[in-house]
């Protein structure tokens, strides 16, 4: 896969909220570099893309003083670079581990989830996947769902972590091949069993089918395919929407709220919600 990178440059107050932009635009990875006093300066890296920096400069123009510009990829051996940063951690009563890192033993109830990201979005380390994880569990110890729905899987560890948990048949949507044979290894590795399928969101699916919907997409996505989305889940079953910033929240909630009753969780800048469909 052909990678670009770009660096960027914001004010030191603004590094956070950058950081969100650069994953909100699927940034494969951002390194913070050394900079002058008072300002951050990040280098991401994408995939090459002939618009986006067009759209980078279109989403930090609400920072002032922000700049990005591209720069020349350097030569780097990226996996050996990741397995020297990516750590086992924990999320809840989550175990997240890559095959380097695997913990000498459990706590009790604790689960692992073996993880050997590269080619696809979801290693648990980022906001997003850690609110999805946080909102299943809490999901499964109120109201045990048996059949669950992941759009959008990428590396596959949403769904991994339901089948750990305990729902009876689960089902896995990515519309992009390589990442569906990414959750495939990841569901083998982790000894679990998913119904993995090449498509698009919720399109051919059954209506009132599952009692757990997870769409860890975008904020955008999420309110375009609202309706489609919604309707996936049964009577009394609950959606888990995650994917958004803080500040898109608000219009994710307009979208969905016909559909039911919200909640809202928030780490650092993003934000999940969870949907609780009327009986």
């Amino acid at each position: 896969m052909p990678v670009q990178a770009l660096l960027v440059t914001v004010a030191e107050d603004d590094e956070d909220r950058t950081s969100a932009i650069l994953w909100e635009l699927d940034t494969l990875g951002v390194e913070v570099q050394t900079a002058a006093p008072g300002e951050a300066r990040l280098l991401a890296y994408f995939a090459a893309d002939d618009g986006l920096l067009e759209r980078l400069r279109e989403a930090l123009s609400r920072l002032p003083g922000a700049r990005a510009w591209p720069t020349p990829v350097p030569e780097v051996d990226w996996v050996a670079r990741f397995r020297e940063t990516f750590r086992g951690f924990d999320v809840g009563v989550f175990h997240v581990a890559p095959p380097w890192d695997l913990p000498a033993s459990l706590s009790p109830g604790q689960r692992l989830i073996l993880l050997d990201p590269g080619r696809a979005f979801g290693t648990g380390t980022h906001e997003t996947t850690r609110l999805c994880l946080r909102a299943l569990e809490q999901a499964f110890a109120t109201q045990p769902p048996q059949r669950v729905l992941d759009l959008g899987t990428g590396t596959g560890i949403l769904a991994i972590a339901c089948a750990l948990l305990g729902a009876r048949e689960v089902t896995a949507i990515e519309n992009d091949a390589e990442a569906l044979a990414s959750a495939r290894e990841h569901a083998a590795k982790n000894g679990v069993h998913l119904d993995l399928r090449l498509g698009d969101c919720g399109r051919g699916l059954a209506a009132g089918a599952y009692d757990l919907v997870v769409a860890n997409l975008t904020a955008p996505l999420l309110c375009e395919r609202a309706g489609e989305i919604a309707r996936l889940a049964r009577p009394a079953g609950r959606l888990v929407l995650s994917g958004l910033l803080a500040e898109e929240a608000p219009s994710v909630v307009a979208a969905y709220a016909s559909f039911g009753t919200l909640t809202q969780a928030v780490d650092g800048d993003w934000a999940s919600l969870l949907l609780h469909i009327p009986v």
